[in-house]
């Protein structure tokens, strides 16, 4: 840690024996327990100490009685954040809530889709979207990131009736400009398409790039941006996720059926105060933090093209999933995997979970000694496989 930060990310937290899924629960992906996860996408660090003393307080207090999420502090907390990072001015009547950003994008289809209907993305995507979109028997129509001929023309089919967008993108974490999201917009309001901007990687945009959100480019199309403070302040497992609905018929069926349909009238209350907190006092915690996983990204490319220069890798633009495309070193995908699963004791996300051969995702959202064991050993099960 250096001597003018604030917070420690170098000290390691032992998360076995938690329950959680990156460590606990790497013997359901990868068939073998024990291994050294770089896995899904949440990070080993503490939270911010402000989100920590927020909720303690809470907690104090002892009643957790039924909760509303339709009151000034959440919403005014949510504003603030938007004007202050985005200098972007929200309509916090346009506001909901659902218990994750996945939940909202399950209701959002069911809204504007029917079975067997198209919902377009770009590909490589997410597993999460994969899994919602064809698990409600809809379509998935992959587009390449950045091939806008390629996406206008399965915009134009009669049968798409959704653009799914990850804003910024995962897993390659593209951060899209505004002049790209803009011409987003003007396809989909042309071809009648929906959208749906998934914006949880959005507080975790490099130096040098900026997040524009979908509310600056929707215009009076019919979109939703769905997002949550649990990604970049690492909460996921206090659930909690809010997004915002332009059209205002479209926002009371959300809330209808959120609130009737599926029982979720009253949120959970750390949610909610991990919220407000994250957005109002723990800003200078995330500055650091991304910092310090920017650090990460660069000792994985420092490391990684100094062993194989011919991948010539760069950080990602947002996040802290290091989105590596190793076909440049001719590596077997599948005896990758058993070098770094059987020899290493390491786990990796293959790219052929997202749709992308020869890719791996590696999480460096970790102390720098765990993220320099990772790359290390990705480095030594390259050479072991590479052709």
């Amino acid at each position: 840690m250096s001597s003018s930060a604030r917070y420690d990310f170098d000290t390691v937290a032992d998360r076995r024996g938690t329950w959680c899924v990156q460590w606990d629960g790497v013997a359901d992906r990868f068939g073998v327990d024990g291994l050294l996860p770089f896995t899904i996408s949440d990070m080993d660090f503490e939270t911010a100490p402000e989100v920590l003393d927020a909720l303690r307080a809470r907690l104090d207090h002892g009643v957790f009685g039924y909760t509303m999420w339709q009151q000034d502090d959440f919403r005014s907390a949510i504003a603030h954040w938007y004007a202050t990072r985005y200098g972007t001015r929200i309509d916090t009547g346009q506001l909901v809530y659902g218990p994750s950003v996945l939940s909202q994008l399950s209701q959002l289809l069911q809204m504007w889709t029917a079975d067997g209907e198209g919902v377009v993305v770009h590909a490589p995507t997410y597993d999460g979207f994969r899994k919602a979109i064809t698990g409600l028997g809809r379509e998935l129509r992959g587009v390449p990131v950045g091939d806008t001929a390629a996406l206008e023309r399965e915009l134009a089919r009669p049968d798409s009736k959704v653009l799914l967008v990850c804003s910024p993108h995962n897993p390659t974490g593209r951060v899209w400009t505004e002049a790209e999201l803009s011409r987003m917009a003007a396809l989909a309001a042309r071809h009648g398409v929906a959208v749906i901007s998934d914006e949880i990687h959005a507080d975790f945009v490099h130096e040098g790039r900026a997040h524009v959100p979908w509310t600056r480019v929707g215009g009076e199309g019919r979109w939703a941006l769905i997002s949550s403070a649990s990604k970049a302040f690492n909460f996921p497992a206090l659930t909690g996720s809010y997004g915002l609905i332009g059209d205002p018929a479209d926002r009371t069926e959300f809330l209808r059926r959120m609130e009737t349909a599926e029982g979720l009238a009253s949120p959970a209350v750390l949610s909610l105060t991990a919220h407000i907190a994250a957005y109002r006092e723990a800003g200078a915690w995330l500055d650091e933090v991304r910092a310090y996983v920017a650090g990460n990204l660069a000792l994985v490319a420092e490391r990684l093209n100094g062993a194989f220069p011919e991948l010539g890798w760069e950080p990602p633009q947002a996040g802290y999933l290091a989105w590596i495309d190793l076909r440049p070193a001719g590596v077997d995908d599948e005896a990758l995997q058993r070098v770094l699963i059987e020899r290493e004791k390491v786990a990796v996300m293959p790219g052929a979970v997202y749709g992308a051969e020869g890719f791996v995702r590696l999480n460096v959202g970790c102390p720098r000694s765990k993220a320099e064991a990772g790359v290390e050993a990705l480095i030594r099960g390259v050479r072991a496989v590479a052709l």
